[in-house]
C-alpha cells in the first residue's frame, strides 16, 4: 500500500517504501497533498518528485534506477559538437538563464513526448513551479536565436544539485544546446550531478547513466548540504567551456 497524504503535516515515507519493479507502478511512493513550495522542497530533498496526469492525484515517485548525468561524462556527438561551437561563436545566438522561465515550462508543457499521450506538466504543476520559480529554487536555461526563443529546459535547484524537468525544441538541437549551456553552468559551480528521473534513449545518448537509489541518494545527500548557487547569470567565459565539452 503506498502513504496518502492528507495534510502538508504528512511526511513522505522513506523512499524503500515505493512501489518495486514488477509492480503495476514501480517507483511509486505516495500520493495526494498538494504542491506547495514547502512539499516540493521536502520531495526533491528525498530524491522525490511529482508525476501524475490531468484528474489524478498528486502522485510522487522514486524510481529504482535512477537516470542521472554526471557532468563530467556528458558527450557531444561530433555533429552536435559542430551545432554548438557554430552557435557559440554567432552574435545571433545565446544562452539566457531564467529570462522567459513561465514561457519555457509553457512551451514544454504544450510539446508532444512519443509514446505519451497528453502531457505530464498539467495546469496545476505549471502554477506550482512558476511559484518556486519566484522564490528561487526553479530555473530555467533558454537557446536564443535572432532574439527569439528557440528551445530550452527548466529544472529544480537545490545545494549543488540541479533536478532537470523538462526541455522543448522549436529548432534543431535547440534544447540539446541549453543542455550543454547547463552542463558547462554546472562544471563552473561545482554541480556534478543532474537528475534526469527516467531513462531515454535520448539522454543515454548524451552520456546519461541509471544509477541504484540507494547510490542516487548516497551522492544527493552531500550534494544538497552545499551553500546554494547565487549568481545565475550565463557569463562569457562560460563559452568556453562549452566549445571544450568532449
Amino acid at each position: 500500500m503506498i502513504t496518502w497524504l492528507r495534510s502538508e503535516r504528512d511526511a513522505l515515507p522513506d523512499t524503500t517504501r515505493a512501489l518495486p519493479l514488477g509492480s503495476e507502478a514501480p517507483g511509486l511512493l505516495a500520493a495526494g497533498g498538494e504542491l506547495t513550495p514547502a512539499r516540493l522542497t521536502e520531495a526533491y530533498s528525498k530524491g522525490v518528485f511529482p508525476w501524475y496526469s490531468e484528474g489524478q492525484p498528486v502522485l510522487w515517485w522514486s524510481p529504482d534506477p535512477r537516470m542521472v548525468l554526471l557532468v563530467d561524462e556528458f558527450r557531444l556527438s561530433r555533429s552536435l559538437r559542430k551545432t554548438v561551437a557554430r552557435f557559440a561563436r554567432s552574435p545571433e545566438c545565446e544562452v539566457r538563464i531564467d529570462s522567459a522561465f513561465e514561457r519555457v515550462i509553457t512551451a514544454c508543457a504544450a510539446t508532444p513526448r512519443e509514446g505519451q499521450d497528453g502531457t505530464w506538466i498539467v495546469p496545476e504543476m505549471v502554477d506550482a513551479y512558476i511559484r518556486w520559480h519566484a522564490l528561487g529554487s526553479v530555473h530555467s536555461f533558454e537557446t536564443w536565436i535572432s532574439g527569439e526563443l528557440v528551445g530550452g529546459l527548466y529544472g529544480v535547484s537545490l545545494g549543488r544539485m540541479f533536478f532537470g524537468e523538462s526541455m522543448f525544441s522549436q529548432r534543431t538541437d535547440a534544447s540539446k544546446i541549453a543542455l550543454a549551456a547547463l552542463v558547462c553552468f554546472c562544471r563552473e559551480h561545482g554541480v556534478a550531478m543532474i537528475d534526469c528521473q527516467q531513462r531515454t534513449a535520448h539522454l543515454a545518448s548524451l552520456g546519461g547513466r541509471e544509477l541504484a537509489r540507494s547510490e542516487f541518494e548516497r551522492r544527493l545527500t552531500p550534494s544538497l548540504r552545499e551553500a546554494p548557487i547565487v549568481d545565475w547569470t550565463y557569463h562569457s567565459k562560460l563559452w568556453g567551456h562549452l566549445l571544450s565539452l568532449k
